[in-house]
């Protein structure tokens, strides 16, 4: 089997398990506010069940991000953490008391925490142009999850009968089926999952590059290259350009010369790729900032809605299992089509442009909630229509930030840390889903508190997406030699 048709079953493996985390969540998060009042569990349960899952993968993404920097490798990442998915489910399906069901999502967040090391794998696997509509892709599955999920709970609700000492009902039943659907991705993964070589090194190896002395000079600017962010310092630019040239000489008269000094490329890791790392001048760039902020802002925002529906639903309109189950399939069907249409946008547009119009619409969406979500009235029908006008809005802005976020700061932050980075990242939005559930868990009686401190955060990272706007882009770096012999040539 080839790279190519290698790289084409491991996106499709990392699809699958995307949408085994939908599933995931669309299987549970109808049943377990019903399943913590079964297990006599105070309200506020509800926020900490939700944010536990989120807690682990916030302590873990990193990890994993360093693990898959340091061994380029991802296969054995993902079996690993899927083993805690397992367990995590089977206890949910134990669900002795409360504190069974709290420490079930917690050990289920574990597998989550490998999200980093696979978004670095995308990255080092993507070209930058193409890298969104990847992206784009991917969360489609996660929202496709979300799509089948309720289909499952429609037969997963009429369980009821005994496993041993354990009762299958169909609020356990969500459980032992996630337990077993992993199982079985486990098995998936070791078929079909490759450790294919980055996208940049098969490139390389496809041509031989010879520059002339004018090229030589035009490949950096020494006065340039010192404030680009990643760029080679001039007296490394010979080394560079010999490291690019070599592998491709006459390899069978000659055995392969040692590897340079680890440059920061978008090339596979030589030696240590955390050499001369620094995080405060990776994270701490304005851009950089902006990006983990929206990050946080759109996830604690879109969890604290999550968190509200479903209390919502049952005491305005008597939604049981089977209406929030249905609810949560149709919202899949808009969130995939959404996603689609951001993968084709964002060919069309820079990755700001749609961040930016993502914000407007979920701004858009908060204060459409606060007006008539906050206080409904004019009764049933026209109550409904308010709250499917407030989520679809809602609904609508959520691809936009989604991927345009994920896409910039892969672009933004260097690749040989991508794994790391992508862990912060996604530590950053653990610690999202963690306090939305706990704000919205507390205050589903007073919506005009939780949804006017949410509008406020959207009000101050639309203002900072709009004063960073000109540095929300990737910055120019050198990369390959190639790259500039073939821009020479355009």
């Amino acid at each position: 089997m080839d790279n190519l048709k290698k790289r084409n079953a491991t996106f499709l493996t990392i699809g699958l398990i995307f949408l085994l985390s939908g599933i995931e969540y669309a299987v549970i998060l109808p049943t377990i506010w019903r399943y913590l009042q079964i297990l006599e569990a105070p309200p506020y349960f509800l926020g900490l069940g939700l944010s536990a899952f989120s807690l682990s993968g916030l302590l873990t993404g990193p990890l994993f991000g360093l693990w898959s920097d340091r061994t380029r490798t991802t296969k054995s990442i993902i079996l690993f953490a899927n083993v805690f998915e397992i367990v995590g489910n089977f206890m949910y399906f134990m669900g002795y008391s409360k504190w069974m069901l709290l420490c079930s999502r917690l050990v289920a967040g574990i597998g989550a925490g490998a999200g980093s090391s696979i978004f670095s794998f995308l990255t080092r696997s993507t070209r930058p142009e193409e890298r969104a509509g990847v992206f784009a892709a991917i969360m489609a599955c996660r929202q496709a999850g979300l799509l089948i999920g309720p289909a499952f709970n429609l037969f997963l609700r009429l369980c009821d009968f005994k496993l041993g000492p354990f009762v299958v009902n169909k609020y356990t039943s969500p459980g032992i089926f996630m337990c077993l659907m992993w199982i079985l991705l486990q098995f998936v993964v070791l078929a079909m999952y490759w450790d294919v070589p980055p996208l940049n090194s098969e490139e390389e190896g496809l041509m031989v590059v010879e520059l002339t002395d004018d090229e030589r000079e035009l490949l950096v600017d020494p006065e340039d290259a010192l404030d680009a962010y990643g760029a080679v310092h001039p007296d490394q630019s010979e080394t560079a350009i010999s490291s690019e040239i070599q592998p491709f000489q006459d390899t069978s008269q000659c055995p392969p010369s040692p590897p340079p000094s680890p440059l920061p490329s978008t090339g596979p890791a030589l030696g240590n790729p955390f050499k001369n790392f620094s995080a405060s001048r990776e994270f701490l760039r304005e851009e950089v900032v902006v990006l983990l902020t929206a990050q946080f802002i759109t996830l604690f925002n879109q969890t604290a809605l999550e968190t509200m529906v479903t209390p919502l639903t049952q005491r305005c309109f008597s939604f049981g299992e089977l209406g929030n189950s249905l609810m949560y399939g149709l919202c899949g069907v808009e969130v995939i089509l959404g996603f689609f249409f951001v993968r084709w946008l964002s060919g069309q547009v820079s990755d700001r442009a749609v961040q930016a119009a993502g914000l407007v619409i979920c701004s858009t969406a908060c204060v459409w909630c606060l007006i008539f979500l906050a206080d409904p009235q004019g009764g049933y029908s026209w109550e409904m229509t308010e709250f499917i006008i407030g989520v679809f809005l809602q609904l609508l802005g959520l691809p936009f930030v989604a991927v345009s976020q994920v896409s910039l700061f892969s672009k933004v932050t260097a690749e040989k840390t991508q794994g790391f980075s992508q862990g912060v990242r996604r530590s950053v939005g653990g610690l999202a889903t963690i306090l939305g559930p706990l704000w919205a868990g507390g205050l589903t009686g007073n919506l005009y508190l939780m949804l006017g401190l949410m509008l406020a955060l959207l009000i101050m990272i639309t203002v900072m997406t709009a004063l960073s706007y000109s540095r929300l882009v990737e910055p120019k770096v050198v990369q390959h030699a190639q790259s500039f012999d073939s821009g020479g040539q355009s």
